[in-house]
């Protein structure tokens, strides 16, 4: 596990206003440089941000989070759009994972405010740096909505 960066208050909680800000309901802090092979970002996530089901290609596209604070559900899908697995990482617990490359996924948020610490190796691309899942809906279309709350309402074992 990659060391944790340094955050102050006053950084969290500008970070979470420009979330609130956004349509989007997420903030990304950008800590590495442009071209930079090591992508090192802080995640600002608000409840009911939706993030597309996505893949990162490439063997060093090993997506590594560590939960700072709040928590939230990664949800694994196979190529079809069909969950196969899923992990829920709050604090105090589970508050480290790798997501494979090559592996669809995305994240539900269960609290209000959560704060993801996230790096990943390559230099980033905005063209190739992850696939969208086509079976799932685009972020902002109608149904996208629906699908986020199909996915925060799963019970255990579904």
């Amino acid at each position: 596990m990659e060391k944790l960066p340094k955050i102050e208050e006053k950084d969290i909680i500008n970070g979470y206003e420009q979330a609130l800000k956004s349509p989007r309901r997420r903030h990304p802090k950008i800590l590495h440089k442009t071209g930079d092979y090591n992508n090192k970002v802080l995640n600002f996530l608000l409840q009911g941000t939706y993030m597309q089901p996505h893949k990162h290609v490439g063997r060093e596209k090993i997506e590594k989070m560590t939960l700072l604070e709040g928590s939230f559900e990664l949800i694994y899908f196979d190529d079809l759009g069909e969950i196969i697995n899923r992990e829920f990482l709050s604090v105090g617990n589970l508050e480290y994972i790798e997501v494979p490359s090559n592996t669809w996924h995305t994240y539900v948020m269960k609290e209000a405010k959560v704060l993801v610490y996230e790096t990943m190796e390559g230099v980033y691309n905005p063209k190739t740096w992850k696939n969208m899942a086509e079976w799932a809906p685009t972020e902002g279309s109608p149904k996208a909505k629906l699908y986020l709350e199909k996915l925060t309402n799963l019970e255990c074992g579904q």
